[in-house]
Order: C-alpha cells, then sequence, then structure tokens
C-alpha cells in the first residue's frame, strides 16, 4: 500500500485532477494504523492526518507474530518503521504536522491488549508532536463508530 499510495495513486490523482497538493489522510482500524505510517514516513506528502482506532504499537501487541511475518516478513528490524508509536519517539513527523488526531471507543474489544493508544500518546509527549485522542463513550471496533457526517456524533447514532 505504501508504494501504491505515495508513487503510484497520489501522482494519478494529481495527473488527472486540479490539486493543489495539500492532502490529508485518514482511516479505520488497520486503515487507520497504515494512514498513520504513512504520514510519519512520508510527511511531505500530507497536511493532516487522522485515524478512527488504529494500532498504536504493533510491534507491542499480540497480532504483531501473525500480522507482521505475514506483512513484512520474519525481519524484525524492518517492522519499527511500520509501528507508529515507535515512529513517532523517533521524531518521524519533523515537526510537520499541528496535530494529529485519533478518535477511540472506549468499549472496543481491542483497546487494552491490541490498540495500545496510551503508547502512541507517550511516544507524541516524547517527540514534542502535538497529538488529540479523543476517547469515545460506548463506541466499539465496528464500522458503527465511523460518522455519518462532519457534526459531532449525537447519541441516538452511537451503537455499542
Amino acid at each position: 500500500m505504501e508504494t501504491y499510495v505515495g508513487e503510484e495513486l497520489i501522482p494519478l490523482i494529481d495527473r488527472a485532477f486540479p490539486t493543489t497538493g495539500t492532502r490529508s489522510i485518514s482511516g479505520h482500524s488497520m486503515g487507520g494504523h497504515g494512514a498513520l505510517t504513512l504520514a510519519l514516513n512520508h510527511p511531505d506528502l500530507f497536511r493532516s492526518v487522522s485515524a478512527f482506532a488504529p494500532i498504536a504499537s504493533p510491534t507491542r501487541c499480540p497480532w504483531r507474530e501473525k500480522a507482521l511475518t505475514a506483512y513484512l516478513g520474519a525481519e524484525r528490524s524492518a517492522w519499527a518503521r511500520h509501528d507508529v508509536a515507535l515512529l513517532s519517539a523517533a521524531g518521524a513527523t519533523k515537526g510537520r504536522f499541528d496535530d494529529i488526531l485519533v478518535d477511540q471507543g472506549d468499549a472496543d474489544p481491542f483497546l487494552a491488549d491490541q490498540l495500545k493508544p496510551e503508547l502512541l500518546v507517550e511516544a507524541a509527549r516524547a517527540s514534542g508532536q502535538p497529538l488529540t485522542l479523543r476517547m469515545q463513550p460506548g463506541y466499539d471496533h465496528s464500522y458503527f463508530f465511523m460518522p455519518a457526517s462532519s457534526t459531532t456524533t449525537s447519541s441516538s447514532t452511537r451503537r455499542g
């Protein structure tokens, strides 16, 4: 996805449409993790980044063995480049983002064992990168977590 987005999709869009070169990237779950890692590895491509319920540090959760080995191979040294918290702690944002926004449901069954947003908060604090983590009461990891519009989510649209 990194090669596709950075080297193929963005140039394709820039050729086909009158773009300004100012881009944002966002995603949910693994897509949120992907958006964050793309932005931190390529801060020159994106002006802003946000994520819904991303895995904050895949090298420090049980999911890592199966997923990172399948995606990146057994060589663990390659994994750090795809760990948002490690990238942030190392200063990967290079001062490019005014704020990184992460929304996370507090009823997400993956919150404590897999997603670990506190690791991303700690890393951002250590590197001086502004980060806003908004915990959303009553939301889980399902697609109902995604907002239906850009307005504030009302209690009538929340699902558990």
